[in-house]
């Protein structure tokens, strides 16, 4: 018998993380040192591998409206393989972020306060694309093929934009609507200038990431559809692994410029989650094969970025 303790734990389980991130682990506005970042790194994946147990005794106690008739052991494999993907997906938007830093001029102090108030954003916006994904997916005959080829399209321009070594395109479409300054006044969004009220650059930056994160929630979401149509499962991974990447933006902010070829290895799992939700009602691939091939895509292309970036030294 399905019953709400599940969600109620989930999101219990989320705002005690959130509130140890804030007030605890960041509650000084100073840069983490690798040594700091590494740890939080490792508290975050914890975290969301022992969720992974309460999620197996969930499902093992018939706890959650499992809809798809999962056992325990499949939904944990599911849990896993839907988490591994939203992080490697997520690889872009750790440029795309540091690209957005560098662009408003916003200091390494209140970096982790505008990525803390989008994790806030991402777990309300991505609820809501998510519950849309699935009414799509569960009532049009199709969709699953409808979003693999868009996820395919989605790796194609990814690639030529990598081919063309083009930019990231900073959305400032919003300017018009809000009166901006370049200031920063020590972390507000909202300040004076020649007695005038307008939004700090730290604002804009906010809502520059919400943007950008709603754009990959297009990508990510859909390919974990392929993965599975649980809610349960879909929502948990989605936002620990939002979670996580937010610490490991500050671990690999100094390295991002040495892992550029994990861009081919996030283009190679974007190609083959597309076939695999196109294929879904001819071909079932096994989770244990999604796994290997999203293990081995990750390690081949921090492995190529090593070893290249080691022959130039």
């Amino acid at each position: 018998m399905a019953s709400t303790t599940p969600w109620i734990v989930l999101i219990v389980y989320v705002l005690v993380l959130l509130f140890i991130d804030f007030f605890v682990l960041h509650k000084k506005n100073k840069t983490p040192s690798v040594k700091k970042a590494i740890l939080e790194v490792v508290f975050f994946v914890s975290n969301a591998l022992v969720f992974s147990g309460v999620l197996y005794w969930c499902y093992s106690h018939n706890l959650v409206a499992n809809i798809n008739n999962l056992s325990a052991t499949d939904a944990l494999i599911k849990y896993l393989t839907g988490y591994i993907i939203e992080l490697s997906l997520s690889v872009d938007n750790l440029f795309v972020i540091a690209i957005i830093f560098t662009s408003f001029k916003i200091p390494s102090q209140y970096q982790h306060k505008l990525l803390f108030l989008g994790i806030l954003g991402a777990i309300v916006f991505r609820a809501i694309l998510i519950s849309v994904g699935l009414v799509l997916i569960n009532k049009i005959h199709g969709m699953n093929i409808v979003f693999g080829l868009f996820l395919l399209f989605t790796a194609l321009k990814m690639l030529k934009k990598e081919a063309e070594h083009t930019e990231f395109d900073e959305p400032k479409g919003y300017m018009k609507y809000f009166r901006f300054s370049n200031v920063i006044d020590g972390g507000k969004f909202v300040t004076r200038v020649n007695g005038k009220r307008v939004f700090t650059a730290l604002f804009g930056a906010l809502l520059t990431i919400e943007f950008t994160d709603l754009l990959f929630a297009l990508d990510s979401i859909p390919a974990i559809f392929a993965v599975t149509t649980d809610p349960f499962i879909v929502y948990s991974s989605n936002i620990f692994a939002i979670m996580g990447l937010r610490s490991l933006y500050f671990f690999l902010a100094n390295m991002l410029e040495r892992f550029v070829y994990l861009k081919y290895s996030v283009f190679a799992i974007l190609v083959f989650v597309s076939i695999k939700l196109i294929t879904a009602s001819w071909v079932e691939i096994p989770e244990w094969f999604s796994l290997l091939f999203i293990g081995l895509s990750l390690g081949i292309g921090v492995y190529v970025s090593a070893s290249i970036g080691n022959h130039k030294k």
